[in-house]
């Protein structure tokens, strides 16, 4: 058994140690916000957050993360900084496909919780892992500056 906190609340699952944790959240929490993109984390649709930092939970062994603070896509809104990020991203309609949002949002609230006031460098170093295969680059990128400065 893996004792795992997602989004504040513990969860004791039954699963290999090395199963990816954004398996663990999908197929056994039954939180689906969470993406699978590439499986080898270079997409960044799986990102979640670990004690607060973005990480690519499709390479993240369950077993690594066992008390830890996990916070998903479902609860980045519960903190100022993702509410922002979200009312920011409705604003500046950075949704196209929405594939890649959860990821992309995850990263962004990550950026302006270590950093709340980026420029165009630490945006783009810090979003660079993230793919949208819509392009919406400017649009993610305005929404933060936006997000940032509410």
């Amino acid at each position: 058994m893996i004792d795992l906190t997602i989004n504040g609340e513990r969860h004791s699952v039954d699963v290999p140690e090395d199963m990816p944790l954004l398996w663990v959240l999908r197929d056994v929490v039954g939180m689906t916000g969470t993406k699978f993109g590439c499986g080898v984390a270079q997409c960044g649709a799986c990102t979640v957050h670990v004690d607060g930092e973005a990480v690519r939970s499709c390479v993240t062994p369950a077993s690594t993360v066992g008390g830890a603070a996990i916070t998903t896509i479902e609860a980045v809104g519960r903190s100022d900084v993702g509410k922002r990020i979200q009312r920011a991203w409705l604003e500046h309609q950075v949704v196209q496909c929405g594939y890649c949002q959860s990821g992309q949002i995850m990263s962004a609230t990550a950026l302006l919780e270590s950093n709340p006031a980026p420029d165009d460098a630490a945006i783009d170093e810090a979003m660079s892992g993230n793919i949208c295969r819509c392009g919406t680059y400017p649009r993610i990128r305005a929404a933060i500056k936006t997000a940032a400065k509410a």
